[in-house]
């Protein structure tokens, strides 16, 4: 548990500071924007979507409808790192799960 903590600690970090150095545009932002909802879909098919995912990529939305394309990319960035490790949780836990279990 404190590995996928750990984890998703890192990602939020790394994708926060990534998108801090670069200033964007919308067409930054449409394939940022794409990146996390394909990440987000692929978290659906695991059937582990975050709901903190579903308001990054929204407010994201929001930022770009107002022609704030660093804030929107930033945020599509932490949707898609939040994606990302929701798919690491579900893959790392489909077998971890048996490890618990009293034998």
């Amino acid at each position: 548990m404190r590995t996928s903590a750990f984890l998703v600690t890192s990602v939020l970090l790394i994708a926060s500071v990534a998108s801090a150095l670069a200033a964007g545009s919308e067409a930054d932002f449409k394939a940022a924007y794409a990146a996390a909802e394909a990440a987000n879909k692929e978290a659906g098919s695991l059937r582990n979507q975050w709901t903190v995912t579903a308001s990054a990529l929204a407010a994201a939305k929001k930022a770009a409808d107002a022609g704030d394309f660093d804030k929107a990319i930033a945020l599509s960035k932490e949707a898609e790192a939040l994606a990302k490790a929701s798919i690491f949780q579900a893959t790392s836990e489909k077998e971890a799960w048996k490890a618990l279990e009293i034998r």
